[in-house]
């Protein structure tokens, strides 16, 4: 089965709570629960064909408010009141915030894993493998404690949990933060989780937390990584930091967790990635792994960070490079000519790379300062080529169907397209769907409605065998002189904004046609030409064929022949902003 992957951030998800103020408290602006993800909402979250819960920001991590026995952090570690989800206090502990009673915080989230498996879902956690907070203390596991047995006179030794910083040059040893002194490092300092080697991180580093050392120097590169222990090595004879992370995903393992999304996953070595996922595929050999990487200069792999971590282990990695391509569609000039090399089958990608158009990190695609202002008008034509051009993971977050515009109230996250993961915020526009824990929808507009509804039906056609398993045939090429081919003004060039593929499953003989029009404003009246060797490929030689759309199955099936497709056309209308996903059969 084709993974699909929703992405329940839990603080938002399920906080009822209307309305709020800027840089509001908890009181003032609410917090999702984990009780608050009931049954009806996972129900509903089930039939739209997720086969994967990532339940997002779940691990206790720094924030400034204070709960019984577990008192504030301070100021200058926390960036914003509720704090970032990836400044980890403890690897064995959740988040106080997301329960109705904190005391029994972990009995409420258990509760919450049983509810995501009954209703046919793998529940996933983070697992933020390259740092921790300032503030980390673990208050179940403290002789896993990181760092307790460093030495702490050097910048780097192999079974130090961290890399300490050399003596500064004016002799000031004091951990000085955008928000004031972190007195608790107070002549040891450590280096900041994005390798920031300093006493004075900037607002612009990951200044709340510490990089954790997996047995190598990190400014060796990938060279001196790929020297560290193989994946038959034991559990005694492997860095420090690789025991105490195998402890970490053993313990959530056991407690039902079936997965785990891997944060910044390149810049962790290679070899810890074989050896770790071998061992967690020994306790559990269908848990699933997913990496966000990037190729940028803090990666720990030899090659494309990419495809390595894919060959590492991995089941699915961020396919960044083709959401930024589509991103380019409306940011940087690109056409959708230029789609194709993002869709080859002989790249790993092709089924392992995992597919987005929201998640936390990257602006909200109705947001009015990205996609050119107009994500809301083409969501569904942008949805269904990202969803349907591949054969790998996909990933789906929480407000994406009813297009969230990242407009509940905000703090240190700022007005930036995005939904704050450091506030105490909402979704306004889910709410409509979430109605005070009924989960019915019943406050969503028509549009609204229908925009949800054509998400689910978009989800569950990943099943089909031509888009799980199927290869791919782009059929622009062959359009670049069709008239009303995604032309815009004088251009006399086809497939500006007009995109054609072909999806074949050759062992169950089925064939998908998917037309999407990434204008937002003019409708596609046009012919899609089939040439005779893309009929040969899918394996269609009947004279006669029928076009039916899936996606408006409302819409009369089109009839064509074999002549027609390879001269003529098919002739096809695609709304502004739309998508068709036509059933190709023969008589």
């Amino acid at each position: 089965m084709r993974p699909v992957i929703y992405q329940l951030f839990v603080r938002h998800f399920s906080n009822f709570q209307r309305g709020g103020v800027h840089n509001g408290t908890r009181k003032q602006n609410g917090c999702g629960t984990f009780v608050g993800v009931n049954d009806a909402a996972l129900e509903a979250i089930a039939q739209m064909g997720v086969t994967h819960l990532w339940l997002t920001g779940v691990l206790r991590h720094a924030t400034q408010t204070p709960h019984p026995g577990l008192p504030a952090h301070p100021a200058c570690v926390v960036k914003g009141i509720a704090g970032s989800p990836y400044a980890v206090t403890d690897y064995f502990d959740v988040d106080p915030d997301l329960a109705e009673k904190p005391q029994d915080r972990m009995e409420e989230f258990r509760a919450l894993l049983g509810r995501v498996r009954r209703c046919g879902m793998v529940p996933m956690l983070d697992f933020v493998p390259n740092h921790v907070s300032r503030c980390y203390a673990s208050q179940g596991h403290s002789e896993l404690e990181p760092g307790m047995w460093d030495r702490k006179d050097v910048f780097f030794a192999r079974d130090n949990a961290f890399y300490y910083l050399s003596p500064p040059s004016n002799g000031d040893r004091r951990v000085m933060l955008p928000e004031g002194e972190f007195e608790a490092e107070r002549g040891c300092g450590r280096v900041t989780g994005n390798n920031a080697a300093t006493w004075q991180p900037s607002v612009f580093d990951w200044y709340e937390t510490v990089k954790l050392n997996y047995g190598c120097d990190y400014r060796h590169g990938a060279a001196e990584a790929e020297s560290l222990p193989g994946v038959l090595t034991t559990a005694d004879a492997v860095p420090r930091t690789w025991r105490i992370m195998d402890h970490v995903l053993a313990w959530w393992q056991d407690l039902g967790v079936g997965g785990f999304r891997c944060d910044m996953a390149h810049m962790i070595p290679l070899p810890f990635w074989r050896w770790e996922i071998a061992r967690a595929r020994l306790r559990d050999e269908a848990v699933f792994f997913m990496a966000e990487a990037y190729d940028d200069p803090m990666k720990l792999t030899p090659g494309d960070p990419l495809q390595d971590l894919l060959a590492a282990g991995f089941s699915g990695v961020y396919d960044a490079p083709a959401y930024r391509a589509l991103r380019d569609l409306y940011e940087g000039g690109v056409w959708a000519n230029d789609l194709d090399s993002f869709h080859r089958p002989e790249n790993p990608l092709f089924t392992g790379g995992v597919r987005f158009v929201e998640n936390h990190d990257e602006p909200r695609l109705a947001s009015p300062l990205f996609w050119g202002n107009c994500g809301a008008d083409v969501a569904r034509a942008v949805m269904t080529v990202q969803y349907t051009t591949s054969c790998g993971p996909v990933l789906f977050y929480n407000g994406q169907e009813v297009l969230e515009r990242a407009e509940g109230p905000t703090g240190f996250g700022g007005d930036n397209g995005r939904t704050s993961i450091f506030d105490y915020t909402s979704l306004p526009r889910l709410q409509r769907w979430t109605c005070d824990g009924k989960y019915d929808g019943a406050e969503l507009s028509a549009e609204e409605k229908n925009l949800r509804a054509f998400c689910v039906e978009l989800l569950r056609l990943l099943q089909h065998p031509a888009l799980a398993t199927g290869s791919f045939y782009g059929l622009n090429w062959s359009n670049r002189a069709t008239p009303n081919y995604g032309r815009e003004g004088s251009e006399t060039a086809s497939g500006h904004r007009l995109y054609a593929f072909l999806r074949h499953n050759a062992q169950a003989r089925s064939t998908l046609l998917i037309v999407c029009n990434f204008s937002p404003n003019q409708d596609a009246d046009t012919h899609i030409h089939i040439p005779r060797n893309a009929c040969e490929w899918a394996r269609k030689t009947a004279p006669h064929s029928l076009f039916t759309d899936l996606l408006h199955p409302s819409s009369p099936p089109v009839p064509a022949t074999l002549e027609q497709l390879d001269t003529t056309g098919l002739p096809v209308h695609v709304p502004a902003g739309d998508a068709c996903i036509f059933e190709w059969t023969q008589a």
